[in-house]
């Protein structure tokens, strides 16, 4: 995932005084007479308000077996994502909608017909927060319908952006396809990618806004700077001026131009290995007790092992791992073998193992995965000692028979960023064949 991004989530862990830090949803459920909202089955559209902003998002009601169940739906360049929200429970007059993989919820109550009304928690911060939602029934589209009278703007195509200022600035490559007003696309950046984006094109602005159950992105721009224009500065023309607004609190501003030629830097040069270090020297508790792992284990001798660098919470190593989990089963005979190791919110193992084992059984991960430490940088440094300039959640490292490092890849471009998707699966089976045939 990218770093930026979590900066962005830690900036947006404000304080939330009345909502525990734990998973229980007690305190979000309240008591009295009147009924738990129904969620009628069929579309809905959604609505975060938050920085005197609204993020919309599309989810869909199934009954299944006589329960419940929410789609979250992201659309962008491959389709479409629908992440699958089973785990709902009612108290009170309130009903909660678990995210997905993600220690995040919609606790909400009916606010009329066919309509909610409740708050985003967001668990796993250091704090956790809540944002306002409200929800109502019927095929509607994410964003409102164009008002403008002016021809739509082109937003299409490449881009060549900077987020941020001065030293916090950092570079992406947006990938925008349009059709009429309607955009779809994403951002990706050194460290991962935005993922699935789509919205609407409104005369020469433009807004586009994703939500994963975890993370809730709004991008919007106009192509021409705001006011009040600096005159002392020269404005290249086409240029796109923007925000990005990341959950309760976090903020970036963004610029960019087309350019078809846009690259980001090679991700396999990002991270690397130590001056005199060959190997990766670790042993990590396994997430099923009673058990450690590392790869001098008899287990991985001889074998080609991909290590994943991942964390529960990050919609990238979610992306990464929708492809790994069948890539495992469908090439472990051919002598490769993956290791998973989860750095979590929470040192504590019992917490952060639970946290991986669902995630584990989740996505149908058939590979060992290890809760190796805390989800920061400085944790994977001082645990992966042989790592200069860890960057990133994902990174994939490449061991070869002899267990020595061959390569390390940052970040992890996923089924939303179209092409550059199936170039990073290329790069990876490419990776993997060369070592093997050694």
């Amino acid at each position: 995932m990218n770093n930026n991004l979590l900066r962005l989530m830690a900036m947006a862990t404000l304080g939330l005084g009345a909502c525990q830090s734990n998973t229980s949803t007690s305190a979000e459920t309240a008591a009295g007479g009147a009924a738990a909202p129904k969620l009628t089955p069929g579309p809905w559209r959604g609505v975060l308000a938050t920085q005197g902003q609204e993020i919309p998002f599309l989810f869909e009601v199934k009954d299944e077996a006589g329960q419940p169940v929410v789609y979250l739906i992201n659309k962008g360049l491959n389709g479409e994502e629908r992440l699958r929200c089973e785990d709902i429970k009612s108290a009170g007059d309130s009903t909660t909608i678990r995210m997905h993989a993600f220690d995040a919820a919609l606790v909400v109550r009916a606010n009329g017909q066919g309509k909610l009304k409740g708050t985003w928690v967001k668990y796993d911060s250091k704090t956790p927060y809540r944002v306002p939602v409200t929800a109502t029934a019927g095929a509607q589209e994410l964003f409102p319908a164009a008002q403008s009278t002016e021809k739509p703007g082109n937003f299409g195509g490449t881009w060549r952006a900077t987020f941020g200022e001065g030293k916090e600035s950092y570079p992406a490559t947006g990938v925008f396809t349009q059709q009429g007003n309607h955009l779809t696309g994403t951002f990706l950046t050194t460290t991962g990618d935005y993922r699935y984006l789509s919205g609407v094109v409104n005369g020469q602005k433009m807004a586009v806004s994703t939500f994963d159950g975890s993370h809730a992105f709004l991008f919007t721009a106009q192509n021409g700077p705001k006011e009040p224009i600096d005159i002392t500065k020269e404005y290249a023309p086409n240029t796109l001026f923007g925000d990005f607004y990341s959950g309760k609190s976090g903020h970036e501003t963004w610029t960019a131009v087309p350019d078809p030629k846009a690259k980001l830097p090679d991700a396999d040069t990002l991270t690397y290995l130590k001056k005199g270090e060959s190997r990766l020297n670790f042993k990590f508790p396994n997430v099923i007790e009673g058990s450690s792992i590392s790869p001098t284990d008899p287990k991985y001798r001889g074998k080609v092992v991909v290590l994943q660098i991942l964390g529960s919470w990050c919609p990238n190593c979610m992306d990464e791992t929708n492809f790994l989990a069948p890539w495992y089963e469908k090439n472990k005979a051919r002598g490769v073998e993956i290791i998973g190791l989860g750095y979590e919110r929470k040192p504590d193992y019992a917490v952060s193992a639970a946290k991986l084992r669902s995630m584990r059984e989740r996505f149908k991960m058939g590979y060992d995965v290890a809760f190796a430490g805390v989800a920061d940088k400085d944790s994977v440094a001082k645990s992966l000692p042989q790592l200069a300039k860890f960057l990133a959640f994902p990174t994939t490292i490449f061991l070869d028979k002899k267990g020595n490092v061959r390569k390390i890849h940052t970040g992890f471009s996923g089924p939303g960023t179209g092409k550059y998707y199936q170039e990073e699966i290329d790069g990876f089976n490419k990776t993997v064949d060369k070592l093997l045939k050694e």
